[in-house]
């Protein structure tokens, strides 16, 4: 078997293996990367682009049916659903092909397609040849669905993120398996575009909330829209109209399931046992966050293969951080977390997590039916809760807000710079927007209404 020598190695050609490649080169390192697949990321073909393709189709379709509460008469409201499909894959597919434009921008000789295997802490085999890999190897093997146990029975009509976006037509019925941000998108997608949504998850949240205040409020909102069943285990069975979905108290038949319960990090054909690597309960490797190194080893690890903060941009700068650190750059500082789930009402979590504050912590809070600009617009469904530590620094937030992803971004920038809540609320907030639910969050945490 041919042995190739290089500085740096990459196991996995998406999203951070992409931009672990472009950095480790950009500090001079000789680096390979190994690719099983067709390249490009996840995000772009299966992932977060086609979904928000979709939720676009339906955000229009909705605001149509509702434009006769604003006075503006539009007539009945149809869905074409081969149009809707199309424009869907034709605008993915130039997103893909963005993405394999820097794939196929790798020089041949540095491009390795096969299943990479640990042999040793520095070495990786392929079908064709051994890589040794002198200061780094790093693993970017991203996740992959999972189905359900109690989903075997009705495969023939159950989907993934990885093949709803290719069906025909629109189910009449549908299920989603999984309350969290990718299962309620794309069940609120379908709600919208005219198919009657059942969301079935074993927790008691949804999109990851565990502000139960926010909570509420999310579920109430999403439940004008489609029915959800939470802190139920369900089944389903073939049935003479459908797939049989039964839990204890109710059921329903629907025609199409989609399993959105989870995509946990792809790292079986690794055999990580031969890299003497820590690992958790789970099999994660462990690693340390600031440069993305597992233990004292010279093996990175990022992207959704380390199963922390699974979304794009963490993707891409844990890529960036690990190729950087394996080619003998410094550590990156630490940033605040952002997540975002894109329904109506947005459903955003920044920095410390409600279930994590420290003792002193302060919570404001603002309701978005209180808010001028949201009932102007006709949407009053949400709230937003800012987090504050004992000395009045702004720590973390909560938002169930129309443009909450806007105003996520406002406070991770604002957690990031140490900005205090009364330094906050003194900004110069327009009126009427919905930023001002920041400004007033901020000011019911001070006690001032000033």
């Amino acid at each position: 078997m041919e042995t190739r020598q290089c500085d740096v190695l990459i196991i996995g050609a998406g999203t951070a293996g992409l931009k672990a490649y472009k950095a480790a080169v950009a500090r001079g390192a000789d680096t390979v990367i190994v690719e099983k697949g067709p390249g490009g990321s996840t995000c772009t073909r299966v992932g977060c682009m086609p979904s928000k393709l979709l939720i676009a189709a339906a955000r229009h379709a909705h605001e149509a049916r509702r434009a006769a509460e604003f006075g503006v008469v539009t007539g009945a409201v149809t869905i074409d659903a081969a149009r809707v499909w199309q424009r869907v894959r034709d605008e993915r597919d130039r997103f893909v092909a963005a993405v394999l434009n820097d794939y196929h921008a790798i020089p041949a000789d540095h491009v390795l397609h096969g299943t990479g295997r640990f042999t040793g802490p520095d070495t990786v085999t392929t079908d064709e040849r051994t890589i040794v890999a002198r200061h780094g190897i790093i693993i970017a093997t991203g996740g992959h669905p999972i189905i359900p146990d109690a989903l075997d029975a009705v495969r023939d009509r159950l989907h993934t993120h990885e093949t709803i976006f290719e069906i025909d037509g629109l189910p009449q019925r549908l299920a989603v398996f999984g309350a969290g941000p990718l299962g309620l998108e794309l069940a609120q997608a379908f709600a919208r575009l005219g198919s009657e949504v059942t969301v079935i998850d074993s927790g008691d949240t949804v999109g990851g909330l565990d502000d139960p205040e926010a909570n509420t409020l999310a579920l109430a909102a999403l439940r004008k829209e489609m029915r959800i069943e939470l802190g139920v285990d369900a089944s389903a069975q073939p049935g003479d109209d459908g797939a049989c979905i039964r839990w204890d108290g109710g059921s329903v038949t629907v025609d199409l399931i989609l399993a959105a319960t989870g995509r946990p990090p792809t790292l079986d054909a690794l055999n990580l046992d031969a890299t003497g690597i820590a690992r958790d309960d789970h099999g994660t490797p462990t690693f340390d966050q600031s440069t993305r190194r597992c233990g004292d080893s010279r093996i990175f690890i990022a992207g959704d293969a380390n199963a922390w903060r699974p979304v794009l941009h963490e993707a891409a700068r844990g890529g960036r951080i690990a190729g950087d650190v394996a080619a003998g750059g410094p550590p990156a500082r630490e940033i605040p977390s952002l997540a975002i789930a894109f329904t109506e009402p947005n459903i955003v979590s920044v920095g410390t997590r409600f279930d994590a504050l420290p003792d002193g912590a302060r919570i404001g809070s603002a309701t978005v039916e209180d808010n001028g600009r949201a009932t102007a617009d006709g949407r009053s469904d949400g709230i937003v809760r800012l987090y504050a530590d004992g000395d009045g620094l702004l720590i973390g937030a909560t938002i169930v807000a129309p443009e909450g992803e806007h105003l996520g971004h406002l406070v991770a920038l604002a957690i990031d710079r140490g900005t205090d809540i009364a330094t906050f609320a003194d900004q110069p907030w327009y009126h009427p927007t919905v930023e001002e639910l920041l400004q007033s969050a901020a000011r019911d945490l001070l006690g001032t209404d000033a």
